[in-house]
């Protein structure tokens, strides 16, 4: 396995993100109200809330895809190592495009729609990768069989020369958080990576963001409508409500001890039956069973690492 997929990255170059005061408005309509994240290194923080919440749209501001023609305010501060701090919201559109896929990199809801159909998953996998670390093809063509092995797609030689329709959603998903690593970066978005899946696929995927995040020490955004999936995976949650952060705190805190209305309306709606990827978070986390679902924390995840499911 080549250096930049297979090494962790040391507390020296690990990242992290910083979010003060986000706003964000389309055409005098306010979708972001002062956002408020921590984003640290080696964990996964939650970003939960009904649909049009804002949560997504934190997560495209980040990565400096908002709407054309958005209006944006307060703080998004880049940290990376014993590097200056870098404000993300004051970047050049040429400096943010270096810095988007190379160290800040996301994950879509949809892998179908974010992977050309025309295109083969080797040629979608080496064109950013040659562009950012400067390798050559052939040196990019074995760099995305061992991203493939790493996301444990089946057979990666063969994989690399097959078109996305050729994969079921879970395979596509992994292909598209392999590419989104594919540069070593340090701040890892995941919109919504789960939301097209089976319930045992989806178990998978969570586990594999777990692991790449403890492997490569990541700061991870996992953003989601399902206090379920939380439960099992994020270390911290955020929970928004009409652009607003309406609560913060430790996975445990949140699921078991809401504060807010709003939040104990969230946790009171999951059903009592394990979520997907239940015990994801391992036993070290300290924080003992994960609230309504009642599936303790260090509970084992009972999937394969290729799925049936998963087939193609």
């Amino acid at each position: 396995m080549s250096a930049a997929a297979g090494r962790g990255t040391t507390a020296r170059h690990a990242g992290s993100l910083e979010v003060r005061g986000l706003t964000l408005s389309i055409g005098g309509s306010e979708i972001l109200r002062g956002v408020d994240l921590s984003v640290p290194a080696g964990e996964i923080t939650g970003l939960a809330g009904e649909s049009g919440s804002g949560k997504t749209m934190t997560g495209l501001a980040v990565c400096g895809l908002q709407p054309a023609g958005s209006r944006l305010g307060g703080s998004i501060e880049f940290r990376q190592g014993d590097e200056p701090p870098v404000e993300l919201l004051s970047l050049a559109p040429k400096a943010m495009n270096r810095l988007r896929g190379r160290r800040i990199a996301m994950i879509f809801q949809d892998p179908s729609a974010s992977l050309h159909p025309m295109l083969s998953i080797g040629a979608q996998l080496t064109d950013h990768v040659r562009h950012h670390l400067g390798l050559s093809r052939s040196a990019a063509r074995r760099h995305a069989i061992e991203l493939l092995e790493r996301v444990q797609v089946p057979d990666p030689a063969s994989a690399v020369q097959r078109y996305p329709h050729q994969f079921s959603g879970g395979q596509l998903q992994r292909i598209a958080i392999a590419g989104a690593i594919a540069c070593d970066p340090v701040v890892l978005i995941a919109d919504e990576p789960t939301t097209a899946l089976d319930v045992t696929v989806q178990a998978g995927i969570l586990r594999l963001l777990r692991q790449l995040c403890d492997d490569l020490d990541l700061a991870v955004v996992l953003v989601t409508h399902d206090l379920g999936v939380m439960s099992a995976v994020a270390d911290t949650v955020a929970v928004m409500r009409t652009g607003e952060v309406v609560e913060h705190g430790t996975r445990y805190q949140v699921i078991r001890e809401p504060v807010t209305e709003y939040a104990r309306e969230l946790v009171a709606s999951l059903p009592h039956v394990p979520p997907p990827g239940a015990g994801v978070v391992g036993p070290d986390s300290g924080e003992g069973p994960a609230g309504p679902t009642g599936i303790p924390a260090d509970a084992p995840v009972e999937v394969a690492p290729h799925a049936p499911e998963e087939a193609s």
